[in-house]
């Protein structure tokens, strides 16, 4: 069982780990990136703290989500088992902001299914 788990933390974290790159550098894909930067604007409308008052800039918003996606990926697959139980509560609790975010946005089905499945096997990944 620990193999399947195994592969399965390396793969989530360097697929987070791509996509916060994605996000942080145009250099990786100059239309995704022109792509995020239009959606993070919609993001930043419907950010959760906004009925406190707060609403961030979009472009930082981004920044702060290609980082911690990122970091916490890398983390996730090399980083001490302390580290990688932090980063896998990280990116569970940003892929439940994200659904929340995407149901705000009222997007269809299948726009949420990349989060719920990345949440699901988040999941997986802390109670096994």
């Amino acid at each position: 069982m620990a193999l399947p788990l195994t592969a399965l933390r390396v793969l989530l974290g360097s697929f987070f780990a791509l996509t916060g790159a994605a996000k942080l550098s145009e250099q990786i894909s100059a239309p995704v990136s022109e792509q995020m930067k239009a959606l993070f604007v919609q993001f930043a409308e419907v950010f959760p703290l906004k009925v406190f008052g707060y609403q961030p800039d979009p472009m930082s918003y981004q920044v702060a989500v290609g980082w911690l996606e990122l970091l916490a990926g890398l983390l996730l697959v090399l980083g001490p088992p302390i580290l990688q139980e932090m980063s896998n509560l990280l990116l569970t609790l940003l892929m439940m902001g994200a659904i929340f975010t995407l149901v705000s946005l009222k997007e269809s089905l299948n726009t949420c299914i990349p989060a719920i499945v990345c949440l699901g096997l988040l999941l997986l990944l802390d109670i096994c």
